[in-house]
């Protein structure tokens, strides 16, 4: 009975102490500050073989998050577009007409506290989008689309993060334009391998970009779609969802419902079913 106590509290202190972020064991995986120093070092690194630099360029925010950011939080790459590329960094820089305030979008992935932490290539492009499948312990990735401000003494400011309902497969993040409404948003695009396609999860500036964005997820696969769209005409983005008729032989599209954004539900319903309705 004395050993399942002394077990007990053990347990308790292990469960309660990963909570501040700090690993102690000595494996860079594990350990907050190997982790850290090992990126400050590659960093360095970086700073020493850069020709050129810039105010606030990619550079300096990977050092604001290795700085501000708990162990195991990381500015993306996006997928490589071919076998000898060279990664781009997962931003996007945005000067605002009016104000002339120079904006940075990123995506920065976060490791789940008391997990392991993540490695960037294990949730980036196709195969990661099985990660969610995977047995082994790769740690669990938190995906935030983040907006900060350059300011004039050239540090940043974040201004809001927003949550990407996705673990892995990520691709790119692009700027875009909804024509219907001319309402600028971002499309953070993610392989998903189980419907043998891609996502796509659009960040709508309804309400100017230093407010938090409007959400809506489309999705293109074999026999899975949604697709962007204009049902009830108001400043909300909508979309269709399709339904598919599979047989041996051949998938068809067998009918698409219309989703609308109901602003004080804050939920996507459709008239064909009062029961249906969606987060996003």
């Amino acid at each position: 009975m004395k050993k399942l106590e002394i077990l007990f509290v053990i347990l308790t202190v292990v469960i309660t102490s990963c909570g501040d972020g700090e690993r102690i064991t000595g494996n860079p995986e594990y350990s907050a500050e190997k982790e850290k120093n090992i990126r400050k070092y590659n960093l360095e690194i970086e700073k020493e073989q850069s020709e050129t630099r810039s105010v606030c360029d990619t550079l300096a925010l990977e050092e604001y998050v290795i700085n501000h950011y708990p162990a195991g939080t990381y500015l993306l790459s996006m997928n490589k577009t071919s076998v000898y590329g060279i990664p781009k960094k997962a931003v996007i820089y945005y000067k605002d007409k009016c104000s002339r305030i120079q904006y940075i979008l990123a995506c920065i992935v976060k490791s789940k506290e008391c997990e392991r932490f993540i490695e960037p290539s294990n949730v980036i492009g196709y195969n990661a989008s099985f990660i969610n499948l995977d047995s082994s312990k790769l740690g669990t990735a938190l995906f935030y689309l983040t907006l900060f401000e350059c300011n004039r003494d050239e540090s940043f400011r974040k201004v809001w993060e927003k949550i990407i309902p996705s673990q892995g497969g990520f691709n790119n993040i692009k700027l875009k334009r909804w024509r219907a409404k001319n309402i600028t948003y971002v499309a953070a695009n993610f392989s998903d391998g189980i419907i043998s396609g891609h996502r796509d999860y659009n960040y709508f500036f309804t309400d100017g970009i230093e407010n938090e964005p409007h959400l809506l997820e489309t999705y293109n696969g074999i026999s899975h779609r949604r697709t962007l769209a204009n049902v009830d005409n108001d400043m909300y983005p909508d979309y269709y969802e399709y339904r598919f008729f599979h047989n041996s032989r051949t998938i068809s599209i067998r009918d698409s419902i219309p989703f609308h954004w109901d602003n004080k539900k804050h939920l996507y319903i459709t008239d064909v079913n009062k029961n249906w309705f969606r987060k996003y």
